[in-house]
C-alpha cells in the first residue's frame, strides 16, 4: 500500500515536470522554427524580386547590344549595369552576401515548361538537378516551403512562373542541433528530477505513513479489546437462550453478536492487508484446484435456495501468491453473488487464461437500481440497500477486502453491468 502510494506520488511529480519540459522544448523549437522560416521567407522574397529585376535587366541589355552596337549605345548599356544594385545592397545582404547567399532561380512559361535557369550564385547545382527540383516543387502546388536543403518560393505572373531556391543548410542544421540539445537537456533534467523525487518522496509521505500506522494500530488494538466484551455478551446470550428458549430478543442479541464478531475480524484482516508485506510466504499454487474447493459449498447453497449456479474453471491454471487469501477473495465474491441475486436468479463463476492474464469472473442477476455508482461498491461500509444488507448479515467491507487482496497480488478488480439485470465482477492477474 505504501509503496503503491509512493509510486503514485513519484509518477504525479514526474508527469507534472515532464509536461512542463515538453511544453518548453516544443515551444522553443516551434518559435525558433517560425522565426527562422520567417527570416528565410523574407530573404527569398527579396532575392526573388532581385532576380526578376536582374533577369529583365539582362534581357534589355541583350536587346540593346543587338540593336545598337555603337560607342554611345555601349555607354548606355554600361550605365544600365551601374544603375542596377548588386546583391550586397539588397535586404539581408552585406559585403559577404555574394559568397554566403547561395540560390538559383528557374523561369517557366505558362505551361510550366522551363525556359531559363539562373545559376549565377550557386555552383553545386547543375541544370538537370535544377529541373528535377522545379518539377517536384510545381507538382506540390504550394507557394513556398522546404525541399531538401532549400527554401523555395513560387511566383506566378502573366508570362509564367519563377521558382527561387535558397540554400538554407546552415539554418536547418541549427534547428536540428537546437532540437537535439533541447531534448538532451530535457531528458537529463527529467532523470535528475526523478532521482531527487525518489529520494525525497520518502520524506514527503512520512506523515501519511505515521497516520496509517496509527490507524492500523488502533484497529488492531480495538479489535483485541472488543473481543473480550463480545465473547462475554455471546456467552451470556447463549446461557439466557438456554433458560428462555425461543425468546426473540435473546435470539436477536445472538445474531448481532455473531455479526459484530465477524465485523471485528474482517476489520483486523483488512488492516493487515494494508501492510507493506501482508503475505510473507507466497508460493505457486493451483488456482483451478483452489477455486473448485472454494466454489463447491456455494454451488450447494445456491441450489438449496432455488437458484441456478454455473461454473467454468479452466484446468491447470497456476498463480503465485497466498492461496488462503485468494480463496477468501473468491468466497467473498460468490457469497455476495448468492446473497444479492434475485429469486430464481443465476450465478456464474468463470476462471480462464487469456493473453498471459488470468481472469476470475463472478456474475449474478439482481435488481440493481440504475442510479447506483458501481465504483462505490468497493468502499468500506457502503451498501446499496441498507435494509437488505442488514437482513443478509453483510458487514459492508467484503468487497473492500476482495479489492485489497487483488491489489496485494498485483491484480485489479472491476465491476460492470453486463445486462439489464446482471452484474459482473472481474479480477485480472
Amino acid at each position: 500500500m505504501l509503496k503503491k502510494m509512493q509510486r503514485r506520488f513519484i509518477m504525479a511529480a514526474i508527469a507534472a515536470f515532464a509536461t512542463v519540459m515538453f511544453v518548453l522544448v516544443v515551444g522553443i523549437n516551434i518559435v525558433n522554427y517560425y522565426r527562422t522560416t520567417s527570416t528565410q521567407d523574407g530573404l527569398v522574397a527579396s532575392l526573388l524580386e532581385y532576380e526578376q529585376r536582374a533577369y529583365k535587366h539582362r534581357k534589355q541589355k541583350n536587346i540593346m547590344q543587338k540593336e545598337k552596337p555603337k560607342e554611345h549605345d555601349r555607354r548606355t548599356s554600361a550605365h544600365l549595369e551601374l544603375d542596377f544594385p548588386p546583391i550586397s545592397e539588397m535586404p539581408g545582404g552585406g559585403p559577404e552576401a555574394r559568397f554566403t547567399t547561395r540560390f538559383f532561380a528557374v523561369y517557366c512559361d505558362m505551361s510550366e515548361e522551363i525556359e531559363v535557369i539562373s545559376r549565377d550564385y550557386i555552383y553545386s547545382i547543375d541544370e538537370e538537378t535544377a529541373k528535377a527540383y522545379t518539377a517536384a516543387v510545381l507538382q506540390k502546388g504550394k507557394e513556398k516551403g522546404y525541399y531538401g536543403d532549400y527554401r523555395y518560393q513560387v511566383k506566378i505572373d502573366d508570362t509564367g512562373s519563377i521558382v527561387l531556391f535558397l540554400n538554407v543548410t546552415s539554418a536547418l542544421q541549427f534547428m536540428k542541433s537546437l532540437l537535439i540539445i533541447s531534448l538532451v537537456i530535457g531528458f537529463s533534467s527529467l532523470l535528475v528530477v526523478l532521482i531527487l523525487v525518489v529520494f525525497f518522496s520518502r520524506y514527503a509521505i512520512r506523515p501519511y505513513v505515521k497516520n496509517m500506522e496509527r490507524q492500523k494500530r488502533f484497529i488492531t488494538d480495538a479489535g483485541h479489546e472488543l473481543k473480550t466484551p463480545i465473547t462475554s455478551i455471546a456467552t451470556s446470550a447463549d446461557i439466557a437462550a438456554m433458560e428462555y428458549e425461543g425468546d426473540e430478543w435473546i435470539s436477536n442479541i445472538q445474531k448481532q453478536t455473531v455479526r459484530l464478531t465477524r465485523l471485528v475480524g474482517e476489520l483486523v484482516a483488512l488492516s493487515r492487508l494494508d501492510e507493506e508485506i501482508p503475505f510473507p510466504e507466497k508460493s505457486t499454487f493451483s488456482l483451478s484446484d483452489a477455486a473448485w474447493e472454494t466454489a463447491e459449498p456455494f454451488a450447494v447453497r445456491a441450489k438449496a435456495e432455488g437458484k441456478n449456479y454455473y461454473q467454468n474453471i479452466e484446468e491447470q491454471i497456476t498463480l503465485y501468491g497466498d492461496r488462503n487469501s485468494i480463496q477468501q477473495m473468491i468466497s467473498i465474491l460468490l457469497d455476495n453473488a448468492v446473497k444479492y441475486s434475485d429469486e430464481d436468479g443465476e450465478i456464474c463463476l468463470d476462471i480462464y487464461r487469456r493473453r498471459r492474464k488470468i481472469w476470475i469472473e463472478v456474475s449474478n442477476t439482481c435488481n440493481l437500481p440504475d442510479n447506483v455508482d458501481l465504483d462505490r461498491l468497493f468502499d468500506r461500509f457502503y451498501r446499496v440497500d441498507e435494509s437488505r444488507s442488514t437482513n443478509t448479515g453483510g458487514t459492508g467491507i467484503g468487497l473492500a477486502m476482495a479489492q485489497a487482496i487483488a491489489e496485494t497480488h498485483s491484480g485489479k478488480i472491476k465491476v460492470e453491468r453486463t445486462a439489464e439485470k446482471t452484474i459482473r465482477f472481474k479480477v485480472i492477474f
